[in-house]
């Protein structure tokens, strides 16, 4: 089971010289992921535990559009595993104009991350 979000970010997400996208953000959006595939798989939102590993991997600035994919990769009785990607799918070129964007032709991993998730057995309802 997988979930898939994409969204554009935004100058509000900027948070660093150069409209530098704080790697926050994107912990948000996986946490997002996160949410989604346990209301999918159990019927509620859960609680994020722990992130085992996060690696940032290359830069977002505002105006990016980025698609964040997770993944539940283990069960225990209230615990799930979970992977998560994001990927650079459309970024700004302020090289051309102050407008202008590409789709890119291949996708760039901004970051890549695991961690731990838990539906407490009385929340459960699949």
């Amino acid at each position: 089971m997988k979930s898939l979000i994409r969204l554009r970010m935004s100058c509000h997400d900027a948070h660093y010289g150069g409209n530098l996208v704080d790697g926050a953000k994107i912990l948000q959006l996986f946490g997002d992921v996160a949410t989604e595939l346990l209301i999918i798989n159990d019927g509620d939102e859960g609680l994020f535990k722990a992130y085992d590993n996060i690696e940032f991997i290359a830069p977002v600035y505002a105006g990016d559009y980025i698609e964040c994919e997770g993944q539940i990769t283990g069960f225990g009785n209230t615990s799930r595993k979970m992977v998560f990607e994001a990927r650079k799918v459309i970024r700004q070129r302020p090289d051309i104009n102050d407008s202008a964007a590409e789709v890119m032709e291949e996708t760039i991993v901004v970051c890549k991350a695991s961690g731990t998730c838990v539906v407490p057995k009385d929340k459960q309802r699949k």
